[in-house]
């Protein structure tokens, strides 16, 4: 099982930016699929990026040319750098680790099948 905590949220005005960090430990060599996802009172989850094991991101249409997911292996670390922040970005971010048979992307982050694990999250508050 992995074991994720994230960091980094806070309350910022429109067009601002933030950088989420995620630090993974335990059994991180289960998981092939990273992400970020955020869920918003009222709202159902939404996948917003996500990183397979071999490098590649995907991004929702939301948030794609503002928001880049990374990771720093060495450090066992997932980052979410959002610019150009929105009211509509204001959610609680999670960061998720999975193990997928059926590729990585975004939307697939919310899917209640298959091993997934996510930390406790961190709330996003952007402001117009």
């Amino acid at each position: 099982q992995v074991q994720l905590v994230e960091s980094g949220g806070g309350s910022v005005q429109a067009g601002d930016s933030l950088r989420l960090s995620c630090v993974a430990s335990g059994d991180t060599y289960s998981a092939n699929c990273m992400g970020w996802f955020r869920q918003a009172p009222g709202k159902e989850r939404e996948g917003v990026a996500s990183i397979g094991a071999d490098g590649t991101t995907n991004y929702a249409d939301s948030v794609n040319g503002r928001f880049t997911i990374s990771q720093d292996n060495a450090r066992n670390t997932l980052y979410l750098q959002m610019n150009s922040l929105k009211p509509e970005d204001t959610a609680m971010y999670y960061c998720e680790a999975r193990r997928s048979s059926a590729g990585c992307y975004p939307r697939l982050l919310t899917s209640p099948y298959g091993f997934a694990s996510w930390g406790q999250g961190t709330q996003v508050t952007v402001s117009s």
